[in-house]
């Protein structure tokens, strides 16, 4: 009991001093982050050292009935392009009389940062944690990986577009009939530090009970 007692005592003491040096930079890394377009994106992005250690972060996610109900599809490399030519195709047949421009900008989209990262919500019925807590988790996951992302010096922007909604760009990229994309996270590093957008004022989103 007495040795249970003095580790927690030291961990409490860890965790004491951790977090009083740790927390301003966790506070100003939250005040100051803010997404970047991937057209304002450049290289180099994570080695895979470093993607690795976003996933596993990522992954670091509230989670209830420890379920993992999300998965990561990785583009970097010549797979980027790769995708960007399934949605040309496919706009091309959503869109017969689409230009040449258009149809550049579909190619390239997944080109400007040098790593994407889908996150696929895999929710589904449970006996016991309901559906839209598992939907949830994705989104917080998404967070973590921007969060994590800008933690280690680069970018992110975390976005949907019309790919994530389109059933044959999705099976295309190995997304099952009963999957959802929560999002696709470009990560890559900043041509330049963009100013902050205006957000919400807080008297107008708050309510006290």
């Amino acid at each position: 009991m007495t040795q249970a007692f003095s580790a927690f005592s030291a961990f409490s003491a860890f965790s004491a001093s951790s977090a009083a040096s740790a927390c301003p930079a966790t506070i100003d890394l939250l005040a100051r982050r803010r997404s970047v377009a991937p057209l304002a994106m450049q290289g180099p992005g994570p080695d895979a050292q470093e993607t690795e250690r976003l996933l596993m972060l990522a992954a670091r996610t509230p989670d209830h009935g420890k379920l993992a109900p999300w998965r990561f599809i990785v583009f970097e490399g010549e797979a980027r392009a790769r995708a960007g030519e399934i949605f040309a195709r496919r706009f091309l047949e959503k869109t017969p009389g689409a230009s040449a421009e258009q149809l550049d900008v579909e190619r390239k989209r997944f080109q400007h940062a040098p790593l994407v990262v889908g996150v696929v919500s895999t929710a589904a019925p449970h006996a016991k944690i309901p559906e839209w807590e598992q939907v949830l988790s994705a989104g917080a996951v998404c967070m973590n990986l921007t969060l994590a992302a800008n933690a280690m010096g680069f970018v992110s922007a975390w976005l949907t577009q019309w790919i994530s909604y389109d059933a044959d760009v999705l099976a295309a990229l190995g997304v099952k009939p009963d999957e959802k994309v929560a999002g696709f996270v470009h990560i890559g590093r900043a041509q330049s530090r963009p100013e902050d957008r205006p957000r919400p004022a807080l008297a107008e989103v708050v309510t006290r009970f």
